[in-house]
């Protein structure tokens, strides 16, 4: 069941980060739910001791969808970085 919550959850949280982002139009939902969870563990590992929230493995809360949303920003803006040039 843990798995099918990560996915659900990091597709949601993929996707409404491609919105932010402006890489809606580019991406499909495979990519979406790619980016999410990616940005979920890179999230987690990088942000999560930095401001004190949690990964998205620990357990799904106000913080760890915070941390979350904000790795898959991050990953997004290091692809766009390296495809384009630029982070938007």
């Amino acid at each position: 069941m843990g798995l099918i919550i990560l996915l659900v959850v990091g597709g949601i949280l993929g996707w409404l980060a491609s919105i932010v982002m402006r890489t809606d139009a580019q991406q499909g939902i495979f990519l979406n739910i790619v980016v999410g969870i990616v940005g979920a563990l890179l999230g987690g590992f990088l942000l999560a001791p930095l401001i004190g929230g949690g990964s998205i493995t620990d357990g799904i809360s106000a913080g760890t969808l915070i941390v979350s949303f904000l790795g898959a920003l991050i990953l997004l803006a290091i692809v766009n970085l390296v495809r384009r040039g630029s982070v938007r």
